[in-house]
Parts: C-alpha cells; sequence; structure tokens
C-alpha cells in the first residue's frame, strides 16, 4: 500500500479507470465522463467526454486527484485542470503489462488503495495463455467513414497479439492509419476483427466490407478497456475469434 493519504474524491476521465476505481473503492468516485457506462448505474457527477470535459465542473467538484490517460485525454484540458489547482495523474496505456503497472500505480500510489484482488486475478488469467496456432493474420478496423484500424503500439493489438492474431498494420508509422477498403482487402488477411467500439460493428455493418473474409465481432470493452475486465478478457476474446465466420 502507497505510503500517501487515501483520497477522498477522484474524478475519472477514462472508462477504464473508473471500472477500476469502483471494482475496488466506489465511493471515491466524485465525477466521471459521458462514456463512462460501467459498472451500470454508476452514481457520480458526470463531467462531459474524455476529449471535451467540462474543466470547471471538475473544478468545482474539488476531487483530491484526477486520474486521466495520454491517448483518451486532451494535453490542453489536463494543463487547465493543473493551472486550477488540481492533480493530475496521466497514465499511458500501448501493453498489457504497461496496463498492470498502471493500474497498480492509479489504484495504489495515486489514491492510496490497498491492491485489489481483482488486479491478481487479471494477471493470473492473461499468464495463463497460450496463442493459438496457426497465427492468424487480421485486419483491425476501429472506424468506418473513413476506415481506420490498428498500427503500431496498440493496446488491442498487444492483447490480440497474446491471442495468436498478427495484425497486418503493426508496423505503420502511425498508431491508428487510416487506410482504403480497397488496400484492406488486398492485404492478404485471413481474418478480420471488428470490435463493437470506438466504432459500434455489427453482424449487419462491417462484416460486408470484406466479403469472403472470416469476421470476428468482439467486445471492444474486453478488447480495448485495461481494467477488471481484463480477467474475463482472455476467454471472452478467444471465444469469439474461435467462432469467427
Amino acid at each position: 500500500m502507497s505510503n500517501r493519504p487515501a483520497v477522498r474524491r477522484v474524478v475519472s476521465l477514462v472508462p477504464s479507470l473508473t471500472e477500476a476505481v469502483a471494482a475496488t473503492a466506489p465511493e471515491l468516485l466524485a465525477g466521471v465522463t459521458d462514456w463512462c457506462t460501467h459498472p451500470p448505474g454508476l452514481r457520480a457527477a458526470r463531467v462531459g467526454g474524455t476529449k471535451n470535459p467540462d474543466t470547471a465542473r471538475i473544478a468545482a467538484l474539488a476531487p483530491d486527484l484526477v486520474i486521466a490517460n495520454e491517448e483518451e485525454n486532451r494535453a490542453p484540458d489536463l494543463a487547465a485542470l493543473r493551472a486550477a489547482g488540481l492533480e493530475v495523474l496521466v497514465t499511458e496505456v500501448r501493453t498489457l503489462d504497461q496496463a498492470f503497472t498502471e493500474l497498480a500505480r492509479v489504484l495504489v500510489d495515486g489514491c492510496g488503495l490497498p491492491r485489489p484482488d481483482w488486479l491478481d486475478v487479471a494477471e493470473a488469467a492473461w499468464r495463463d495463455v497460450a496463442p493459438a496456432a496457426p497465427v492468424r493474420r487480421a485486419v483491425v478496423p476501429v472506424w468506418r467513414r473513413p476506415w481506420m484500424v490498428l498500427g503500431r503500439d496498440t493496446f488491442a493489438g498487444d492483447l490480440l497479439a497474446r491471442l495468436g492474431v498478427e495484425h497486418l498494420f503493426r508496423s505503420h508509422s502511425e498508431r491508428y492509419p487510416r487506410i482504403p477498403l480497397d488496400e484492406l482487402r488486398a492485404r492478404g488477411a485471413d481474418l478480420v476483427v471488428l470490435p463493437d467500439e470506438p466504432y459500434r460493428f455489427t453482424a449487419e455493418d462491417g462484416p460486408e466490407a470484406f466479403p469472403g473474409l472470416p469476421a470476428a465481432l468482439v467486445s471492444g470493452r474486453h478488447l480495448t478497456w485495461y481494467g477488471p475486465s481484463l480477467a474475463e478478457a482472455p476467454a471472452v476474446l478467444s471465444a469469439a475469434l474461435r467462432t469467427a465466420r
């Protein structure tokens, strides 16, 4: 446990971190974003989106700590919160190992809480994962109109690799490149992985763009969130990949 005094009020600007705090000490959450959907029925003030938080409303909530992420939140908003005298803890999560480290930093070092049991359960769940064989070559769209896919250094890409899925734009210079659909189709994939967030791909919206290619419709929360969902993510994602059609 951290030597730091336990905080009493936290504003979370990241859905994953909101779920992590809620699973550990829900009474700490004074404010969350409009996109913080887990756990359902969460009782906390809503402070806007991840990209457009109401910084004045956050300051008025007088949190002891604001938790954020370098990818999901904008630097000018975080600077405005610091200028208002608030402490802001910014995470970086681009691999599974980094996710576990940052979750412990937020909960133990940031919030002054004991290390939660669910974090140990999640680490154990991934430690026991054996990649499926043979390796499957996939394109992984995250948006449509325009088409955007996973590129380099992404948390979701690391999770897929651990499950035996090699996404074909992992060496791209951008993390979420825009790629024309014709190029995606011609890349030589044997699988397309379609999460239900940030774009909500469904059986009727996505697979038809890749005729003849098996499509795995996966839970975006289990593919892109780093929190309690990590404990069940290996089983949930593996099942979706096995049943791709």
